[in-house]
Protein backbone atom coordinates (compact mmCIF):
# COMPACT_ATOMS: atom_id res chain seq x y z
CA UNK A 1 0.00 0.00 0.00
CA UNK A 2 1.55 3.35 -1.02
CA UNK A 3 1.52 6.10 2.23
CA UNK A 4 -0.94 7.91 0.46
CA UNK A 5 -3.38 5.17 0.65
CA UNK A 6 -2.18 4.64 3.74
CA UNK A 7 -2.97 8.04 5.12
CA UNK A 8 -6.68 8.07 3.45
CA UNK A 9 -7.48 4.73 5.19
CA UNK A 10 -6.51 6.10 8.75
CA UNK A 11 -6.89 10.08 8.22
CA UNK A 12 -10.63 9.36 9.74
CA UNK A 13 -9.24 7.56 12.74
CA UNK A 14 -7.07 10.72 14.19
CA UNK A 15 -6.94 13.50 16.20
CA UNK A 16 -8.07 16.98 14.56
CA UNK A 17 -4.93 18.46 13.57
CA UNK A 18 -5.99 22.16 13.68
CA UNK A 19 -3.85 23.80 15.76
CA UNK A 20 -5.40 26.80 18.53
CA UNK A 21 -3.53 28.97 21.10
CA UNK A 22 -4.73 26.96 24.11
CA UNK A 23 -1.92 23.69 24.64
CA UNK A 24 -2.66 20.81 22.84
CA UNK A 25 -4.42 17.74 24.96
CA UNK A 26 -1.55 15.19 25.24
CA UNK A 27 -1.26 12.10 27.32
CA UNK A 28 0.93 12.70 30.86
CA UNK A 29 2.70 9.99 32.76
CA UNK A 30 2.52 9.45 36.19
CA UNK A 31 5.95 7.63 38.28
CA UNK A 32 5.85 4.14 38.29
CA UNK A 33 5.58 2.37 41.69
CA UNK A 34 6.01 -1.18 41.95
CA UNK A 35 3.38 -1.74 44.66
CA UNK A 36 0.57 -0.15 41.67
CA UNK A 37 2.29 -1.32 38.62
CA UNK A 38 2.96 -5.15 39.61
CA UNK A 39 1.63 -6.85 35.95
CA UNK A 40 4.60 -5.28 33.97
CA UNK A 41 3.89 -7.88 30.72
CA UNK A 42 0.54 -5.80 30.20
CA UNK A 43 3.10 -2.78 29.62
CA UNK A 44 4.77 -1.94 26.47
CA UNK A 45 8.39 -0.31 27.38
CA UNK A 46 11.10 2.26 25.91
CA UNK A 47 13.99 4.53 26.50
CA UNK A 48 12.82 7.81 27.68
CA UNK A 49 14.57 10.40 25.74
CA UNK A 50 15.42 13.59 27.33
CA UNK A 51 14.46 15.86 24.20
CA UNK A 52 11.99 18.53 24.11
CA UNK A 53 8.35 17.20 24.26
CA UNK A 54 6.80 17.99 20.46
CA UNK A 55 3.46 17.93 19.22
CA UNK A 56 3.26 17.34 15.27
CA UNK A 57 -0.27 18.99 14.18
CA UNK A 58 0.12 17.58 10.57
CA UNK A 59 0.93 21.50 9.96
CA UNK A 60 3.96 22.25 12.63
CA UNK A 61 5.34 21.15 15.57
CA UNK A 62 3.56 22.85 19.02
CA UNK A 63 5.53 22.34 22.94
CA UNK A 64 3.61 20.51 25.44
CA UNK A 65 2.55 24.44 26.10
CA UNK A 66 1.07 25.44 23.31
CA UNK A 67 4.43 27.09 21.87
CA UNK A 68 5.09 26.92 18.25
CA UNK A 69 8.83 25.10 17.28
CA UNK A 70 10.03 27.00 14.11
CA UNK A 71 11.81 23.59 12.51
CA UNK A 72 13.47 24.16 9.11
CA UNK A 73 11.37 23.06 6.24
CA UNK A 74 13.25 20.29 5.08
CA UNK A 75 12.89 18.86 8.47
CA UNK A 76 9.40 19.18 8.76
CA UNK A 77 8.81 18.23 4.84
CA UNK A 78 8.35 14.45 4.81
CA UNK A 79 5.68 14.90 7.92
CA UNK A 80 1.95 13.74 6.69
CA UNK A 81 -0.87 15.72 7.79
CA UNK A 82 -1.41 13.66 10.62
CA UNK A 83 -1.36 14.23 14.72
CA UNK A 84 2.13 12.68 16.09
CA UNK A 85 3.28 13.09 19.51
CA UNK A 86 7.01 12.72 20.69
CA UNK A 87 10.57 14.45 21.57
CA UNK A 88 12.87 16.42 19.25
CA UNK A 89 16.52 14.87 20.67
CA UNK A 90 19.99 14.66 19.79
CA UNK A 91 22.06 12.67 22.12
CA UNK A 92 22.08 11.70 25.51
CA UNK A 93 22.85 14.84 28.28
CA UNK A 94 22.42 17.17 25.50
CA UNK A 95 19.17 18.28 26.54
CA UNK A 96 20.36 22.04 27.10
CA UNK A 97 21.81 22.47 23.67
CA UNK A 98 18.77 21.06 21.94
CA UNK A 99 16.54 23.19 24.05
CA UNK A 100 18.65 26.24 22.71
CA UNK A 101 17.94 24.56 18.74
CA UNK A 102 14.83 23.91 18.63
CA UNK A 103 13.83 27.09 20.39
CA UNK A 104 15.03 29.45 18.37
CA UNK A 105 12.69 30.70 16.36
CA UNK A 106 14.54 31.53 13.27
CA UNK A 107 15.91 27.70 12.76
CA UNK A 108 19.82 27.14 12.39
CA UNK A 109 19.82 24.41 9.69
CA UNK A 110 23.68 23.11 10.63
CA UNK A 111 22.16 22.80 14.05
CA UNK A 112 19.20 21.49 13.10
CA UNK A 113 20.89 18.45 11.58
CA UNK A 114 21.88 16.71 14.31
CA UNK A 115 18.45 16.59 15.95
CA UNK A 116 15.78 13.76 15.23
CA UNK A 117 12.55 13.10 16.23
CA UNK A 118 11.69 10.64 18.37
CA UNK A 119 7.89 9.54 17.42
CA UNK A 120 6.31 7.44 20.65
CA UNK A 121 2.58 8.04 19.91
CA UNK A 122 -0.32 8.19 17.18
CA UNK A 123 -2.90 9.81 19.14
CA UNK A 124 -6.32 7.95 18.67
CA UNK A 125 -9.23 8.06 21.33
CA UNK A 126 -10.54 4.79 19.34
CA UNK A 127 -7.46 2.30 19.30
CA UNK A 128 -5.37 0.72 22.14
CA UNK A 129 -1.51 1.74 22.32
CA UNK A 130 -0.26 -1.38 21.18
CA UNK A 131 -1.71 -0.68 17.75
CA UNK A 132 -1.07 2.59 17.83
CA UNK A 133 2.01 1.62 17.91
CA UNK A 134 2.04 -0.55 14.92
CA UNK A 135 0.60 2.10 13.27
CA UNK A 136 3.49 4.75 13.83
CA UNK A 137 5.87 2.13 13.09
CA UNK A 138 4.58 1.20 9.61
CA UNK A 139 4.03 4.80 8.84
CA UNK A 140 7.25 6.22 10.01
CA UNK A 141 9.03 3.23 7.89
CA UNK A 142 7.28 4.15 4.48
CA UNK A 143 8.21 8.05 5.20
CA UNK A 144 11.74 6.80 5.23
CA UNK A 145 13.23 10.16 6.63
CA UNK A 146 16.40 9.40 8.65
CA UNK A 147 15.77 12.44 11.41
CA UNK A 148 12.14 10.67 11.57
CA UNK A 149 12.48 7.90 13.86
CA UNK A 150 9.71 5.63 15.76
CA UNK A 151 10.43 4.59 19.11
CA UNK A 152 10.57 0.98 19.87
CA UNK A 153 8.73 -0.63 22.25
CA UNK A 154 9.74 -3.72 24.50
CA UNK A 155 7.76 -5.83 26.19
CA UNK A 156 8.79 -8.22 29.63
CA UNK A 157 7.77 -10.63 31.58
CA UNK A 158 8.74 -10.13 34.77
CA UNK A 159 10.11 -6.84 37.17
CA UNK A 160 13.54 -8.57 36.65
CA UNK A 161 13.98 -8.17 32.95
CA UNK A 162 12.60 -4.59 33.31
CA UNK A 163 15.14 -3.88 35.98
CA UNK A 164 17.91 -5.43 32.73
CA UNK A 165 16.62 -2.97 30.23
CA UNK A 166 16.26 0.33 32.00
CA UNK A 167 19.65 -0.45 33.76
CA UNK A 168 21.13 -0.92 30.16
CA UNK A 169 19.69 2.08 29.29
CA UNK A 170 21.11 4.61 32.13
CA UNK A 171 24.21 3.12 31.70
CA UNK A 172 23.74 3.99 28.34
CA UNK A 173 23.47 7.78 29.93
CA UNK A 174 19.70 7.68 29.18
CA UNK A 175 17.14 9.53 31.02
CA UNK A 176 14.99 6.37 32.32
CA UNK A 177 12.19 4.09 30.63
CA UNK A 178 8.60 4.39 30.06
CA UNK A 179 5.99 2.30 30.27
CA UNK A 180 2.62 2.40 28.08
CA UNK A 181 -0.68 0.24 29.12
CA UNK A 182 -0.50 -1.89 25.85
CA UNK A 183 -4.20 -2.05 26.06
CA UNK A 184 -4.97 1.67 26.80
CA UNK A 185 -6.61 3.94 24.65
CA UNK A 186 -5.67 7.43 24.32
CA UNK A 187 -6.65 9.88 26.86
CA UNK A 188 -5.14 13.33 27.91
CA UNK A 189 -3.88 14.57 31.31
CA UNK A 190 -2.27 12.75 33.55
CA UNK A 191 -3.28 8.72 33.73
CA UNK A 192 -1.31 5.65 34.85
CA UNK A 193 -2.00 4.21 31.34
CA UNK A 194 1.70 5.97 30.96
CA UNK A 195 4.13 5.53 33.87
CA UNK A 196 7.79 6.80 34.05
CA UNK A 197 10.65 4.91 35.64
CA UNK A 198 13.46 7.49 35.96
CA UNK A 199 17.28 7.34 37.82
CA UNK A 200 17.78 6.45 40.89
CA UNK A 201 18.58 8.01 44.48
CA UNK A 202 22.00 7.59 46.46
CA UNK A 203 22.38 6.19 49.88
CA UNK A 204 24.56 3.99 52.02
CA UNK A 205 24.82 0.66 53.77
CA UNK A 206 27.04 -1.50 55.29
CA UNK A 207 28.61 -4.50 54.11
CA UNK A 208 27.24 -7.20 56.28
CA UNK A 209 28.54 -10.36 54.66
CA UNK A 210 29.58 -11.58 50.92
CA UNK A 211 27.28 -13.86 48.72
CA UNK A 212 29.01 -16.02 46.23
CA UNK A 213 28.90 -15.70 42.42
CA UNK A 214 27.14 -18.12 40.05
CA UNK A 215 27.91 -19.06 36.20
CA UNK A 216 30.27 -15.90 34.71
CA UNK A 217 30.81 -15.22 38.31
CA UNK A 218 31.64 -18.52 39.82
CA UNK A 219 34.27 -18.10 42.39
CA UNK A 220 33.60 -14.06 42.24
CA UNK A 221 31.07 -11.65 44.14
CA UNK A 222 27.74 -12.57 43.33
CA UNK A 223 25.69 -10.02 45.27
CA UNK A 224 26.81 -7.70 48.45
CA UNK A 225 24.35 -8.20 51.92
CA UNK A 226 24.31 -4.86 53.55
CA UNK A 227 21.98 -3.45 56.13
CA UNK A 228 20.68 0.25 56.46
CA UNK A 229 20.82 2.81 59.48
CA UNK A 230 17.78 2.02 59.76
CA UNK A 231 18.11 -1.76 59.55
CA UNK A 232 16.89 -2.53 56.39
CA UNK A 233 18.67 -5.93 55.39
CA UNK A 234 19.18 -6.79 51.44
CA UNK A 235 21.35 -7.33 48.67
CA UNK A 236 22.84 -5.44 46.10
CA UNK A 237 24.28 -7.64 42.74
CA UNK A 238 24.30 -5.25 40.43
CA UNK A 239 27.14 -2.10 39.35
CA UNK A 240 30.21 -3.97 40.18
CA UNK A 241 33.68 -4.39 37.41
CA UNK A 242 35.39 -7.64 37.21
CA UNK A 243 37.95 -6.22 39.59
CA UNK A 244 35.52 -5.57 42.02
CA UNK A 245 33.96 -8.91 41.85
CA UNK A 246 37.80 -10.55 42.49
CA UNK A 247 38.05 -7.86 45.06
CA UNK A 248 34.63 -7.02 46.87
CA UNK A 249 34.72 -4.45 49.96
CA UNK A 250 35.49 -5.19 52.61
CA UNK A 251 33.04 -6.70 55.24
CA UNK A 252 32.21 -3.65 57.82
CA UNK A 253 33.20 -1.28 55.34
CA UNK A 254 30.24 1.49 54.13
CA UNK A 255 29.27 1.17 50.71
CA UNK A 256 27.08 4.02 48.38
CA UNK A 257 24.55 2.32 46.48
CA UNK A 258 21.79 3.65 44.03
CA UNK A 259 18.30 2.97 44.19
CA UNK A 260 14.78 4.38 42.54
CA UNK A 261 12.27 4.20 45.17
CA UNK A 262 11.12 1.48 47.42
CA UNK A 263 9.24 -2.08 46.70
CA UNK A 264 6.05 -2.95 48.55
CA UNK A 265 8.29 -4.99 51.09
CA UNK A 266 9.90 -1.35 51.85
CA UNK A 267 13.12 -2.41 50.64
CA UNK A 268 15.40 -0.23 48.18
CA UNK A 269 14.32 -0.69 44.40
CA UNK A 270 16.75 -1.51 41.49
CA UNK A 271 19.58 -1.35 44.05
CA UNK A 272 23.09 -0.88 42.54
CA UNK A 273 26.88 -0.36 44.06
CA UNK A 274 28.45 2.56 42.90
CA UNK A 275 31.35 2.71 45.09
CA UNK A 276 33.49 2.10 48.94
CA UNK A 277 32.72 5.20 51.13
CA UNK A 278 36.44 6.53 51.74
CA UNK A 279 36.91 7.71 55.46
CA UNK A 280 36.66 11.17 55.91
Amino acid sequence: MTLSKWLILFSTLFFCNCVSASPPQVLLANVYDETKHSNISDYLVSEKFDGVRAIWTGKHFLTRQGNKITAPTWFTAPLPDVWLDGELWSKHQQFATLSGIVRTHIPNNHDWQTVSYQVFDMPNAKLPFSRRYQNYTTLISQLNAPHIQAVKQHQFANNQLLTQYFEQITAQGGEGVMLHLAAAKHTVGRSDALLKLKPYFDAEATVVAHLPGKGKYQGQLGALRVTTSQGLLFSIGTGFSDAERSTPPNIGSTITYRYHGFTKNGLPRFASFLRVKQPE
